[in-house]
């Protein structure tokens, strides 16, 4: 259904397309949402990414009203350096509580992704000071990632949004370093195991930090299930269970970006974070952001998860933080966000995206990798799955970015009542154009196979034109 609308396309907001105001959302309930593009409202569009992979509720829920409106009654701002609040303590003491048993000791509460990488950082470096190993200052994290939009987000991220602003970066040639991706899709040798490809990889990163010196090595950081930047490609067996011994034998932080695919999006358990896929609670990361379906996208939301062994160095030493964002924990962002976890858990709406999820990816390789189209691999876990798009399937090859297939594609979905992300090409081919899938929590059986209905459809679509273009 659409709606035409008589509005203006100047627009006064600097963001994206600066001149024009571009599509708009200007509502939504459940898993749907009416977007606003020239002038025409398309009303009920499946959204199957949920902004940036932010939803688990859905859109319009009545009781998050509720809940917010009870956080502003009760709410009054204090500068939490200096006072803080009892919701973001509250907060906190949740999400440790539903974390595997003496991984975490101490949260920071942050307004965004960005936010909590830049902090988590910082965080690192007083550890090592704290600890009197001022020499530790390197950190290690992977090609073709993505940790934020910040400076120092984007300094230990490496993927082509950073390009232009790598002259205001940390030094990426000596402290911020980078270590192979892991990448099965693609960098997995024909006739290797996944374990083999594993050792591989941690053969590579225990050279690094040999030839680089362990004393100077702060922390190694990896995005346990990766977003915009490779597209979910799960890690392989064994990968992050060996970086984790790695980082005891050396004494490096284990760092892990869980911004976009933790806070239930793909726990197997029904409770908070990914690496629970892969790791048991003794090998848990050192330090951990999240942020994304923290408040839902209903509050401005992230945040920093700090394990034992960091807290104990800031107990027996300093004791204390000079300084902090002014809306760090932020008494109505955490009464907001405890309040939406506490609804998603009653409800068990992680164990119910991990199951919908999981379903929507095996019909998705069913339906798509079985005929002659551009999907080269579907992956992923839980509430997070990706496919990637490729010009051969036997080959793996990457279309041109100069084709535009991620805006091609993204656009017939739209056209078909899909919202969808889509990512192009990278400048260097080491990944080609894929579409990301990240639903609310709330979606049934039925929503599902409207999703894989849709997605086929588009897919099968661009495959045509493409042919007939000659480029596929």
């Amino acid at each position: 259904m659409t709606v035409t609308l008589e509005t203006p396309n100047t627009s006064y907001l600097f963001q994206a397309t600066v001149d024009k105001t571009g599509s708009q959302v200007v509502g939504g309930k459940g898993v749907r949402v009416d977007i606003e593009r020239d002038g025409v409202v398309h009303k009920n569009i499946l959204d199957a990414i949920t902004g940036a992979a932010v939803g688990a509720l859905g859109w319009g829920d009545e009781e998050v009203y509720d809940i917010i409106n009870k956080a502003a009654r009760e709410s009054t701002y204090s500068y939490p350096c200096l006072i803080s609040n009892k919701s973001a303590e509250e907060l906190s003491k949740f999400y440790i509580e539903h974390s595997p048993k003496g991984v975490f000791e101490s949260a920071l509460w942050t307004t965004s992704g960005s936010e909590s990488n830049e902090n988590a950082l910082r965080i690192i470096r007083q550890y090592y000071l704290e600890r009197g190993l001022p020499k530790k200052l390197k950190l290690i994290s992977r090609e073709d990632s993505y940790h934020g939009f910040t400076l120092g987000a984007m300094a230990i991220s490496n993927n082509p949004r950073i390009t232009a602003y790598k002259d205001y970066f940390m030094d990426q040639k000596n402290i911020c370093l980078t270590m192979p991706s892991a990448y099965t899709y693609r960098n997995k040798l024909k006739g290797e195991t996944e374990e083999d490809y594993s050792k591989r990889l941690l053969k590579t990163i225990e050279e690094q930090i040999i030839t680089e010196d362990p004393d100077t090595i702060a922390a190694i950081i990896v995005e346990t299930l990766p977003g915009s930047s490779l597209g979910t490609t799960p890690p392989p067996k064994g990968y992050l269970k060996g970086i984790r011994d790695l980082c005891n034998k050396y004494d490096i932080i284990f760092y892990l970006d869980e911004v976009m695919c933790g806070t239930g999006r793909s726990n197997p358990n029904g409770k908070l974070n990914c690496w629970e896929n892969f790791l048991a609670p003794e090998d848990g990361p050192d330090i951990q952001t999240v942020g994304k379906t923290l408040g839902s996208g209903y509050v401005t939301i992230a945040g920093i998860l700090i394990g034992p062994k960091i807290k104990e160095a800031y107990v027996k030493g300093s004791g204390t933080i000079v300084g902090g964002h002014t809306y760090s924990s932020h008494a109505f962002n955490c009464a907001v966000a405890l309040g939406i976890q506490q609804k998603i858990a009653k409800e068990n709406l992680t164990a119910n995206v991990f199951k919908m999820g999981n379903l929507m990816g095996e019909k998705l390789k069913q339906a798509l990798l079985s005929e002659d189209n551009i999907a080269g691999d579907v992956r992923g876990i839980g509430g997070f799955w990706s496919v990637e798009l490729v010009s051969n399937r036997d080959t793996k090859e990457v279309f041109d970015p100069s084709l535009g297939i991620a805006n091609r594609i993204k656009e017939q979905c739209f056209q078909n009542g899909l919202n969808v992300m889509a990512m192009g090409t990278t400048p260097t081919k080491s990944c080609s154009d894929r579409i990301l899938l990240a639903p609310s929590f709330i979606i049934t059986e039925a929503d599902v196979d409207e999703i894989v209905e849709k997605l086929v459809k588009s897919v099968t679509e661009l495959s045509k034109q493409l042919k007939e273009e000659g480029v596929f």
